[in-house]
């Protein structure tokens, strides 16, 4: 572990887990709709989100994205760690206070690089809304 309680490359093994929950909060859509300035109506207007196939609002999928990043950095490999690249498929939709919880898995470990690929899958119950691979960087006890 490095000094903020995050897993050094070296301490890292394939199928190591790591999970993250968070409840999208209406203000969550809200404040990431005026960060993001993704003000789509299928986010923001219920009349209009209940014409959709959806049948009502749903989160940004980026929003819900955002639980692994959560769960990359608070968990595995944790603090200290570079996001370098996130693929996403998204499976189905994230309502307001819906639970997602993302789980992060090492799946490969590229040590000419101390890179780490992770599997990465969102599911709220037991309903996947997202799955992909993130490509990060974590902290080292080797220099350079």
């Amino acid at each position: 572990m490095n000094a903020l309680n995050g897993y050094d490359f070296e301490d890292l093994q394939p199928g190591m887990q790591a999970s993250f929950a968070k409840t999208i909060t209406e203000a969550d859509i809200m404040v990431f709709a005026g960060a993001s300035g993704d003000r789509n109506a299928i986010h923001l207007d219920e009349a209009f989100a209940q014409a959709t196939p959806f049948k009502g609002r749903i989160a940004h999928g980026m929003l819900t994205a955002g639980v692994i990043s959560a769960a990359i950095a608070g968990k595995l490999p944790g603090p200290g760690t570079v996001y370098l690249g996130q693929n996403l498929r998204f499976k189905g939709p994230v309502r307001p206070g819906d639970t997602v919880q993302a789980t992060v898995t090492v799946k490969e470990l590229l040590a000419d690089k101390r890179r780490v690929t992770l599997a990465t899958v969102c599911t709220v119950g037991d309903r996947v809304v997202i799955d992909g691979d993130a490509l990060v960087m974590p902290t080292s006890r080797q220099q350079g």
